[in-house]
């Protein structure tokens, strides 16, 4: 029996994948039956890779690098099986080494991420995500607003991921005061709390399993490179360094920036995806490099 336990899984809706928002607005505007007559006359026409596609190969890479299967990735789509085979064909086409996938015909996707094990779930759909994040799982609105200038067919030697910090790789307990309080407040908790560990957010053990993978890997040859990107400045950022620390995470890159723009920092690093739980950041990030929203757990 096949164990996907010791893989890094990724869940990946095919809108996150893809571009297919062309296809969404048919859904949106003329319904069920018309998406679904659209996807299986265009079977044949090759989908265009989406905002989640570069991240998705790059990581796959992996498993060549490593000479074993360290990455799984799912498609996890609301398609049915009748419309996914224009999916397929383009997953083929572009030579991604995916084979499993939950198609549910419509319905929730967040029941089935547990069954499978999924460390990441990435979907443009604002209720997925949010379910999943509820339900204890790393997950991200992906914006697939832009298409970004990628050549699908390039090789990837070196994945790159920015997170933000409060709120998803740490909890949401400052930015809570700092947004009941104001930040005299924040600043005054960090430094009294500056050596007790800041509690695990959604992404804390995504990417302590990313720095894992990490560690199988020279630091100068490592295929794998994190940033963290947060508003934070000194002396929040004692608590932040002592905290990854703690968790025994290596962060190659850590940028506070004490309410300055992240764009420019984001345009510099390159990462395949940034993490943010900030509307406004991941917003304006989306413009330039391909991002996700990380929605407070509970939030309705």
């Amino acid at each position: 029996m096949v164990s996907l336990k010791n893989c890094l899984v990724i869940g990946i809706s095919s809108r996150a994948l893809f571009d297919l928002d062309e296809e969404n607005r048919i859904f949106e505007e003329q319904g069920l039956d018309a998406y679904a007559k659209w996807q299986i006359d265009h079977e044949q026409d090759i989908l265009r890779p989406g905002s989640g596609f570069a991240l998705v190969k790059a990581l796959l890479k992996l498993n060549e690098i490593s000479k074993e299967r360290v990455v799984e990735v799912l498609v996890m789509s609301r398609n049915s099986p009748d419309t996914s085979l224009r999916i397929f064909s383009s997953i083929e086409h572009y030579g991604l080494d995916i084979t499993r996938a939950v198609l549910s015909g419509g319905t929730s996707l967040s029941a089935y991420l547990k069954a499978f094990g999924v460390d990441l779930f990435l979907s443009a759909n604002e209720g997925d995500v949010k379910d999943a994040i509820n339900s204890g799982f790393a997950a991200g609105r992906i914006y697939t607003n832009t298409i970004y200038d990628f050549d699908p067919m390039k090789e990837l030697k070196q994945i790159r991921i920015a997170f933000d910090g409060d709120a998803v790789l740490f909890s949401d307990e400052a930015e809570r005061i700092f947004q009941k309080d104001g930040l005299e407040a924040f600043v005054e908790n960090e430094k009294q709390n500056a050596r007790k560990e800041l509690p695990e957010g959604p992404f804390a053990k995504f990417l302590k399993t990313i720095s894992d993978l990490q560690k199988r890997f020279e630091p100068e040859s490592s295929p794998i490179r994190t940033a963290l990107v947060t508003a934070r400045n000194a002396p929040a950022h004692e608590r932040v360094v002592r905290t990854l620390r703690a968790w025994d995470v290596r962060i190659d890159e850590a940028f506070f920036l004490g309410g300055i723009s992240k764009t420019e920092v984001l345009k510099a690093f390159e990462p395949h995806i940034f993490f943010d739980d900030q509307k406004v950041h991941a917003d304006s990030a989306s413009n330039v490099v391909p991002s996700a929203q990380v929605p407070w757990k509970n939030e309705k």
